[in-house]
């Protein structure tokens, strides 16, 4: 059934036979290139296919996490708990996430990259447009499910171009190049869903946003070249000599990536980071606006210019600041994630815990330059560890483990956590239960101004407890990193030797 299952994938991302002939995969012709033929790109062409990969991972990013923005609105709309909204933004979109993720990442290892980003990027758009149609909390969970199906094919096919567009030692700074996607979408989400919401209406907010992948996937078709693949390998290395070799299979990448205690410990850094990332970043702007009654356009542009440009530099620095100090230590690319964590952590505790929204709002601004340094390092030593033909298949198996539990856990997880301690903190008035007594949040039609109150304060004081408890969970990513350190530029060392 598996096979099978791939077998049609391989069908829809190749569009090579034409006529009955059958042409040549770029697998095949990278391996019928003789290394002093390898084509030229140069500087420009390389800064521009980059610049593209990152307008498609913001698209993805704005499409993953609009829900974050839009969710007050939904949740009063259609009735929900603050678990369904996590939901929502959790597991819904994450199951078929990560498992397609594989799959489609074993194509990417012989079939045309460029075909397979252009495909998803349309599928996760429609998906994305589709979800301003739910009347349901049904509908709006299986429109998700079908926007994380479209987002599978982007980021291990993304990766795989650009470490045949970049050599070993600039790779961390052009995949945290890459990562800005991560920010850039993020504050873009933030900006325009909340203008949106507030100013159109969630449904709309959500076709406005989709839209606009389709165009990008044009883009993606026309102007990115598919290189060949371990172009950017040093000539006669281990790497570029495996580029004779078969296509190894999903057990040996998996044995390459975790062998080491160095990698296992990153992949965990980076599970919890991104857990607590995806967690509290669900009912960030619900804190702001339930705890100090801001409009949805105002917190937009909080999280959106003050959160999304911090966290923008904080992911940049990591890739430039790890890329440079690491040519004299590899252990630096555990390191520097290890002291950002460990620093953030406090931070973002001072942001949640203040009484002032605009000491708060500026406090933003500090965590998310410390936060976001593990990205670029994370996923520049994942590559530099594997074989050119293993790196597809690399980055889908790190983000089947990262984003089940990541994605997929985090902001459900959030979302419960946070309705204990709202039941709870409404429970001491003697007013009944939470649920019954405040669907959605609000006091039911008739209640008193007592109990509207009290609803009020429930969810306020429920959602700052809830998102500093699991906002701990950066130090103990932090730890992790640590640990890292103590090994990986001996296991660097060896990767680069073949062993």
């Amino acid at each position: 059934m598996a096979s099978m299952f791939q077998l049609r994938l391989e069908w829809l991302f190749d569009n090579k036979r034409s006529g009955g002939k059958a042409y040549m995969t770029d697998t095949a012709v990278a391996e019928a290139t003789p290394t002093s033929d390898k084509p030229v790109y140069s500087d420009k062409y390389r800064g521009t296919v980059l610049g593209i990969l990152v307008a498609v991972y913001t698209s993805n990013f704005i499409d993953r996490t609009i829900v974050g923005t839009l969710g007050e609105a939904i949740k009063v709309d259609l009735n929900l708990t603050n678990t369904q909204v996590g939901l929502l933004g959790g597991i819904a979109f994450a199951l078929l996430y990560t498992i397609l993720g594989i799959p489609i990442a074993r194509i990417a290892e012989k079939k045309s990259r460029v075909n397979i980003i252009a495909i998803c990027l349309v599928i996760w758009s429609g998906f994305t447009a589709l979800c301003g149609t739910a009347t349901s909390f049904l509908q709006l969970l299986l429109f998700r499910v079908g926007v994380g199906v479209g987002e599978a094919g982007c980021s291990p096919p993304s990766h795989s171009l650009i470490t045949d567009y970049y050599p070993p030692k600039a790779r961390a700074t052009a995949l945290s190049i890459y990562s800005f996607g991560i920010p850039l979408g993020t504050m873009i989400g933030a900006v325009a869903g909340g203008y949106l919401v507030q100013n159109v209406g969630w449904r709309e907010a959500f076709v406005i946003v989709g839209l606009p992948g389709i165009l990008i996937a044009i883009i993606v078709k026309l102007v990115i070249k598919e290189p060949p693949r371990g172009h950017s390998e040093e000539a006669g290395g281990v790497a570029e000599a495996s580029m004779k070799e078969p296509a190894p299979s999903l057990m040996q990448v998996a044995k390459r990536l975790w062998g080491t205690a160095s990698f296992r410990h990153i992949t965990a850094g980076v599970t919890l980071a991104s857990f607590a990332s995806y967690g509290t970043g669900q009912f960030a702007q619900p804190y702001f606006i339930r705890n100090f009654g801001l409009s949805y356009v105002e917190v937009g542009l909080i999280f959106g210019l003050v959160g999304g440009l911090a966290s923008g530099a904080g992911t940049l620095i990591g890739g430039f600041l790890t890329d440079w100090i690491g040519k004299k230590d590899g252990k630096w690319y555990a390191l520097v994630p290890a002291i950002g964590l460990a620093i953030a952590t406090p931070l973002y505790l001072a942001v949640y815990s203040n009484s002032s929204w605009m000491i708060a709002a500026g406090l933003l601004m500090l965590p998310g330059i410390f936060h976001y340094t593990y990205l670029g390092p994370t996923f520049g030593v994942m590559h530099n560890m594997v074989e050119p033909r293993m790196r597809a298949t690399a980055t889908a198996l790190l983000f089947f483990v990262l984003n089940l539990i990541a994605l997929g856990a985090g902001p459900p997880f959030t979302g419960w956590v946070i309705d204990l301690f709202v039941q709870n903190s409404f429970a001491a008035n003697d007013l009944g239960t939470f649920i019954a007594t405040c669907p959605s949040g609000k006091a039911i039609v008739g209640a008193s101004a007592e109990v509207g109150a009290a609803c009020h304060a429930a969810g306020a004081l429920g959602t700052r407890y809830g998102i500093l408890a699991v906002t701990l969970i950066y130090g103990w990513a932090a730890l992790h990193y640590l640990l890292a350190s103590r090994t990986l530029a001996a296991d660097l060392k060896r990767a680069a030797a073949g062993q």
